[in-house]
C-alpha cells in the first residue's frame, strides 16, 4: 500500500480537526469499450464512500467503519487512516456514465469510453 498521507485541517489551518488519508493501491484494466478501475479499500463500505468527478478529475474518498474496541491495544498492525485518491481522467471517458460498486473492500469503477472514440466498423455498399 502506498504510504502517502494527506492531511485535511479544519478551517484556518488549525490542527484540532486533522483527518489523515492514505493513497490506496489501484489497478486499471482496458476492456473494449471501457476501462475498469479497481481500488483496494479494506474496511470501507458503501456508506463510507465519496466519489466525484470535476474538471476531468475523479476523486475517491473512503472512510473506514472500524469496529469499536473494548480494552487497550497491546499490538496493532492495521492502519487507521482513511483513503483518498485522485485520478486525472482522459477526455475520452464519458464521465456521465461512470458506475461504481464495492465488494469485500475492493471498489470497482467502470469508466466507459465516449462514443466518438470507440472503434466502429464501416460497411461498404
Amino acid at each position: 500500500m502506498n504510504t502517502t498521507v494527506w492531511e485535511n485541517r479544519g478551517r484556518n489551518g488549525d490542527r484540532t480537526q486533522v483527518e489523515r488519508y492514505v493513497a490506496p493501491a489501484s489497478s486499471v484494466i482496458e476492456n473494449g469499450d471501457s476501462y475498469t478501475l479497481q481500488v483496494e479499500m479494506p474496511g470501507v463500505n458503501k456508506e463510507g464512500l465519496e466519489i466525484s468527478v470535476e474538471n476531468n478529475e475523479l476523486r475517491i474518498v473512503g472512510r473506514r467503519s472500524l469496529p469499536e474496541i473494548n480494552g487497550t491495544f497491546f499490538h496493532r498492525e492495521s492502519r487507521t487512516e482513511n483513503f483518498r485518491r485522485v485520478f486525472e481522467l482522459d477526455p475520452s471517458i464519458d464521465t456521465s456514465k461512470i458506475s461504481a460498486h464495492i465488494e469485500q473492500g475492493i471498489l470497482t469503477l467502470r469508466l466507459p469510453k465516449a462514443e466518438q472514440v470507440k472503434p466502429r466498423k464501416i460497411t461498404v455498399s
